[in-house]
């Protein structure tokens, strides 16, 4: 799949200019920041294919292994965040032999598999699909199996010759080719996520975050691609995921925050003045209820009276609040036991 327009990534070549003139690190900042990057991209590219796994609790799992009990989360979820971050491990190996990205091999590839898919489906851990695959909820039409490593050799031969096109748009192109093709089973989203940031971090940029609650965008981003061969909003999806990781590296040099650099470009739920509110860190009404003390009844009741906003509706239906919500309520049961005010004073103070 060939796509022509004129290359929207050269913007980027200035930032990368400056960030180069200010790096290295210093050791523990650099090691801070790409531990913090090794959860967020691990928790954020299973999260894309349905893995249950909070932030919090995948960094529970890459720092303490199995032997972190996560209550009520399969145990395919666990073991799919500790083999993603070790495929994040292996890609930084395969990048610090300093190999050029043309110089990537088809064993690369499937060695990037392998791990994704180790213990979860072991007998096509690394090797090509012999069945039919789907995409859910999708009108693409994905290749016969039979013509599959025959696709792949094509890709492999395109991957070898780009030796003069910016880096950003070769692992953008080969990213959307790998999950075109769909050569496995299952994990070719995150093979071919982690083989576009090899090509990132083989060419000097750093690695790249498609955050989870970017995912209907980013789908559909490459859903344009596949059926209408048009590649912009694909190229615009990635060329803000390079800003942001850019900006932080940026940051990082200079001891500022690097999570604003992540929330520039991202699709919000709420952004307050304290912080930048993530559609994972909403709470359902039974989680508002047990953080804040009251009944669901009572909360409920206090939004129907407009003393509590929701901020969003699950695709179920579900009322989420904003964590800041906590605090209000609170402060509406405080106000009503010291003041003796009734609902209808504390929605006109409110």
């Amino acid at each position: 799949m060939l796509y022509s327009m004129k290359n929207i990534f050269d913007s980027l070549i200035k930032k990368k200019q400056r960030l180069n003139k200010l790096l290295p690190l210093k050791k523990e900042v650099l090691t801070e920041l790409e531990d913090w990057l090794r959860v967020e991209l691990t928790y954020s590219s299973n999260a894309i294919e349905g893995n249950t796994l909070t932030r919090k609790e995948t960094a529970e799992i890459l720092e303490k292994g199995i032997s972190a009990v996560i209550s009520g989360k399969p145990f395919k979820d666990q073991i799919e965040a500790i083999n993603h971050a070790k495929a994040i491990d292996f890609i930084k190996k395969i990048a610090d032999q300093k190999i050029k990205h043309t110089q990537i091999k088809e064993v690369n590839i499937n060695n990037i598999h392998k791990i994704i898919l180790t213990g979860i489906i072991d007998e096509w851990a690394g090797k090509y699909r012999e069945t039919e695959v789907f995409i859910k909820g999708s009108n693409v039409e994905l290749p016969q199996p039979i013509k599959v490593p025959y696709l792949m050799s094509e890709f492999l031969h395109w991957l070898s010759s780009q030796n003069n096109s910016n880096p950003i748009q070769v692992a953008a192109d080969a990213h959307l080719k790998l999950v075109s093709i769909h050569p496995y089973v299952d994990g070719n989203g995150r093979t071919a996520r982690l083989l576009m940031n090899l090509i990132l971090i083989i060419n000097g940029y750093p690695m790249i975050i498609i955050r989870n609650e970017e995912r209907v965008q980013y789908l559909d981003s490459l859903e344009e691609a596949q059926l209408k061969d048009n590649i912009n909003p694909c190229y615009d999806f990635i060329k803000k995921s390079v800003d942001r990781s850019l900006e932080a590296y940026i940051n990082a040099t200079s001891n500022k925050p690097i999570l604003p650099a992540f929330s520039k470009n991202s699709i919000s739920v709420i952004k307050s003045k304290r912080e930048f509110i993530t559609y994972s860190e909403l709470l359902k009404i039974g989680e508002l209820a047990k953080e804040t003390g009251e009944t669901i009844h009572t909360l409920r009741y206090w939004t129907k009276m407009g003393l509590l906003k929701v901020t969003k509706y699950s695709e179920g239906g579900y009322q989420l609040y904003s964590p800041d919500v906590i605090k209000q309520a609170k402060n509406i049961r405080k106000l009503q036991k010291e003041k003796r005010l009734t609902l209808s004073e504390l929605k006109r103070m409110i």
